[in-house]
């Protein structure tokens, strides 16, 4: 059986950022060209591409994720959207997350009160997930050891 590894799709060329742009990165696809490569995105699936900005917001002391605009807490769907992927990839062998992303920031997401002023960095949703359900999987951002 091959190794595998989970990484964020707009790394890997997927034009599923809010912006509907990508954030490519090639180093981090020549370091895992000998794995299964699968890729993972848990906003575009529910808001589509272009979508409104989301953010990492704390809420009465419990971090939650509010879209910019509407001010709608969509935290529920995400952890849904991402259990669900987990479920269907219970086994990776890495995992390699988009930094500063309110989805996939490793340690790198700003965290923001509800005014919108920086409380500190932490991880996105999928990232605290990930480290709870991958436990024995080591977790990077595409800035982590890529550079070629």
């Amino acid at each position: 059986m091959s190794k595998s590894v989970i990484i964020s799709a707009c790394l890997l060329g997927e034009k599923c950022r809010y912006d509907g742009k990508t954030k490519a990165v090639n180093s981090v696809t020549e370091a895992y060209k000998e794995y299964e490569i699968i890729p993972f995105c848990p906003e575009a699936p529910i808001f589509g591409t272009p979508r409104e900005r989301i953010s990492v917001v704390e809420v009465a002391g419990e971090d939650r994720i509010i879209k910019e605009e509407t001010k709608e807490d969509v935290t529920e769907l995400l952890e849904e959207e991402i259990n669900s992927f987990i479920d269907k990839y219970p086994d990776a062998d890495a995992i390699v997350l988009k930094s500063k992303s309110p989805s996939c920031g490793y340690k790198t997401t700003p965290v923001l009160d509800e005014n919108g002023e920086l409380l500190r960095y932490g991880d996105g949703i999928a990232a605290k997930i990930f480290q709870t359900r991958y436990k024995k999987t080591q977790i990077k951002d595409e800035n982590s050891t890529f550079r070629l």
